[in-house]
């Protein structure tokens, strides 16, 4: 009989996203290779990823592609993983009361806000541009994450579920920005039926349901009536997971009877390992024969390679030092001020969301899109260079071994850090 520890849903995030993150760079790398390697190979890639597979689902979409049931089928279970993230960081873990919503809060405003000011002062005086702004407003945590993985003990854990807390926030700001900004052809009749499945699984919850599969059932049909009613698919599943029953469990490993942590368990390794990056395999696939010096310094790419990169360091450190120095907040424990910029810098690696609201940002504008790209790539790439340069160098914490294997200790034992 075993004697090892449940994993706390902390322990094992941080332990997926860490190999997703690093399976996510090599799908991507793949995507750019397969690009650009031979005329041959971009056409199979191409080719491949835009197969028409069927059926039609909406007259809007027409005929499912091999890159729409990615876009717009998995990654729904993706958002449907964010939303069980959210509920149990607001119900139950480090954002379940005000002192600890404060820091990320204001740290992932700050982040998505300057990020959008930069863009728009590069290329808002476009008008067909504008509505790019949301692309180097969100952090791509697994890529995130990733790159801290390379770094090993370098990486304090504080500065982790720092870097994850401020990224869960930040999902939340993308998908309001998602749903409020990024909708098109509303049908009434449809968004009629999503909230009637809506008020079904909060019944279901309310009944004291805690079977998933009736859940996963509803699921299924709200995310057809969400795609049908013109608001984008994924957002059926941040909706769905707000009806997912949780068991509250302050102190302990995750409960078993939670219906809330069960499914968070079992999407994380499918999320991490396969769905985020096959997004990124059929998304990076930029043709790089054609970037050229005045391609890349058009205002597109260069606005959301400069909001990724400076706008990201500017408004997450800027806001965490102005936190700190007004005493609204302390600093993470065993973190040096470089390492928390290092962190910062980690926060402009904008891929998986930035791809995802590029293709949102400019339908029917292929041209664009691939010119959002470059930008994302750009900045992304900076970003992780720089940030890994700054952590790998920054010197440690006087205390960082002690205050290491403390947080380490409360993680296997509690399953979240208590401030």
């Amino acid at each position: 009989m075993s004697n090892s520890k449940p994993l706390s849903a902390l322990r094992s995030f941080l332990a997926s996203e860490a190999g997703g993150g690093v399976i996510l760079i090599f799908a991507a790398a793949m995507a750019l290779v397969a690009a650009n390697i031979s005329e041959n190979s971009a056409h199979l890639y191409h080719a491949l990823i835009h197969a028409d597979v069927g059926p039609v689902l909406t007259r809007q979409l027409g005929s499912m592609t091999v890159h729409l049931w990615i876009n717009d089928g998995l990654m729904a279970l993706f958002f449907l993983l964010v939303g069980l993230e959210i509920k149990r960081e607001i119900v139950d873990g480090r954002l379940s009361s005000w002192e600890r919503r404060l820091l990320p809060a204001v740290a992932a405003a700050s982040g998505m806000a300057v990020p959008a000011i930069i863009y728009l002062w590069i290329a808002g005086g476009n008008a067909a541009l504008a509505n790019g702004w949301a692309i180097p407003a969100a952090t791509d945590i697994a890529f995130a994450i990733g790159v801290m993985a390379l770094l090993g003990s370098r990486a304090p854990m504080s500065l982790k579920l720092f870097l994850v807390t401020v990224a869960i926030v930040d999902d939340m700001g993308a998908v309001v920005v998602i749903a409020l900004f990024y909708t098109q052809g509303l049908s009434i009749a449809a968004i009629g039926a999503a909230l009637l499945i809506l008020i079904v699984m909060y019944g279901m919850n309310r009944m004291g349901v805690r079977s998933l599969t009736p859940y996963l059932l509803a699921f299924t049909v709200l995310w057809y009536a969400i795609l049908v009613s013109g608001v984008h698919a994924t957002i059926a599943g941040v909706l769905a997971a707000l009806t997912i029953p949780i068991r509250r469990t302050p102190g302990t490993p995750d409960a078993e009877d939670s219906p809330l942590h069960r499914l968070e368990h079992a999407l994380h390794p499918w999320s991490a390992y396969l769905i985020v990056p096959l997004f990124g395999f059929a998304n990076a696939g930029l043709n790089l024969g054609d970037v050229t010096v005045a391609a890349f310094l058009a205002p597109l790419p260069l606005g959301i390679c400069l909001a990724l990169f400076l706008g990201k360091q500017i408004g997450i450190f800027g806001s965490v030092w102005t936190s700190v120095r007004l005493g609204l907040a302390t600093k993470p424990r065993g973190a040096t001020w470089a390492q928390i910029y290092g962190v910062a810098l980690l926060c402009g690696i904008g891929f998986t969301m930035s791809l995802f609201i590029g293709g949102l940002a400019f339908p029917g504008a292929p041209e664009m899109v691939e010119k959002a790209k470059l930008g994302i790539l750009a900045g992304s790439l900076l970003s992780a260079l720089a940030g890994f340069a700054v952590l790998r160098f920054a010197p440690l914490h006087p205390d960082h071994a002690a205050i290491e294997a403390q947080l380490s200790g409360e993680i296997d034992g509690d399953g979240d850090i208590r401030s």
